[in-house]
């Protein structure tokens, strides 16, 4: 366990005190101030000093702002994801896997309450009737809530810490996920003009990838993006983003993604940027990149490069199209899928970059172009396809 993350002894002790300080000044309410605290600890007949009592005072206002106990958590540097599991499991998230950390709850109901508040803040109700809430908070951080006993072994929360400043292809570089040599592929990918999706499994990359590469298109062009909940940052100067919303506590005002879509075709994009497809939108968004909008992008979940059609194919299956129409506009409208892939060493890599082929059956597979072993870039199958569609870029 990171040292940076273990608890101390001082605050083992603090979290002790704040317990017995909330019971104090529950049965007397008034205003959180460091002379209630102290009186409340004095009240106990346990030496304590300033430095004492502001730290109860400071944890126990962050119960009541923010993310609680976990706000430290969400300031460090570096951390992309903080998820509880239950009162007695919190777990941060690097770039290097999940770490363990020294943050407790006392029980449960702590868990609970903290849940419910964040997610009130976000205009959500989490409660035993509606006992989960996905939602993006004020300050940008996704969250998403199960109370128990539905999650096990209690309350579960995690967020999505969104990046502090912009992403760019050379810092993917420095962090490993990426090689030299794959960085200058990616870069003739965008500067091609090919359309291509990001794909990946859960906390691979593939959002932080995109905002890397949107950031390299020419600042003349106009980006426009469509996000279930935003998490996009590039650094880019023309750049219109739209962003779905649940449906309000009376079932009424939902926007879905497949409407900002829609409405995106009609703000002259230059290029057409879905977040994240994981529903109907994959119909709207094939049909954009085939009636012209070249150089649209995604991301989509996928175990592999090879998994896309079928992943596709199940998506617009369910919007209604069939599989000869899916697969035709997925051969005509996507030019590449670029992989990533999380290893065992809990860092996020790319690992390959493959081409769409359509067999006699009209069915679409994917050819691995290029794979990154390392620091190398290992040419396969369909290494020419992928030249001739970046021919001028490289």
């Amino acid at each position: 366990m990171s040292d940076v993350l273990a608890a101390t002894p001082v605050e083992d002790e603090v979290a002790a005190l704040v317990e017995v300080v909330r019971d104090h000044l529950a049965r007397e309410p008034g205003p959180l101030t460091p002379h209630r605290v102290a009186t409340a600890l004095r009240a106990t007949g346990r030496p304590v000093g300033d430095t004492t009592v502001l730290a109860v005072h400071e944890a126990l206002r962050r119960d009541v702002v923010g993310a609680g106990p976990l706000e430290p958590l969400l300031r460090r540097p570096g951390v992309t994801d903080v998820l509880v599991n239950g009162p007695h499991q919190v777990v941060v998230d690097r770039g290097q896997g999940l770490e363990p950390t020294g943050v407790r709850f006392p029980d449960d109901a702590a868990v609970r309450r903290l849940a419910q508040r964040l997610a009130a803040a976000a205009g959500r109700r989490l409660d035993d009737a509606t006992p989960y809430a996905d939602v993006r908070l004020p300050d940008g951080t996704r969250l998403h809530a199960v109370l128990a006993p539905v999650a096990r072994p209690g309350t579960s929360i995690s967020l999505r810490v969104p990046p502090t400043r912009a992403i760019h292809l050379d810092d993917l570089v420095a962090a490993g996920t990426l090689a030299p040599d794959g960085a200058r592929l990616l870069r003739a990918v965008v500067a091609s003009r090919c359309a291509f999706l990001v794909t990946g499994g859960t906390g691979s990359g593939k959002t932080t990838l995109l905002a890397g590469l949107l950031g390299l298109v020419d600042p003349t062009e106009r980006l426009v993006l469509v996000e279930d909940s935003s998490e996009l940052r590039p650094d880019h100067p023309h750049v219109v983003g739209l962003e779905g919303r649940p449906a309000n506590i009376e079932g009424a005002g939902a926007v879905d993604v497949r409407t900002l879509v829609r409405q995106a075709l009609r703000m002259r994009p230059d290029r057409l940027v879905v977040g994240e497809v994981r529903g109907a939108e994959v119909v709207d968004l094939l049909a954009a990149l085939n009636t012209g909008h070249e150089g649209g992008c995604g991301t989509l979940h996928a175990n592999s490069a090879a998994d896309v059609p079928a992943r596709v194919e199940a998506l617009a299956l369910a919007a209604g199209l069939d599989r000869a129409a899916t697969h035709s506009q997925l051969a005509s409208g996507v030019q590449l899928v670029v992989h990533l892939a999380r290893g065992r060493d809990g860092v996020r890599r790319i690992r390959e970059v493959a081409v769409p082929e359509r067999g006699r059956d009209g069915l679409v597979r994917m050819l691995s172009a290029a794979r990154l072993d390392g620091d190398d870039l290992v040419d396969g199958p369909g290494a020419e396809r992928l030249a001739v569609l970046l021919a001028g870029a490289l």
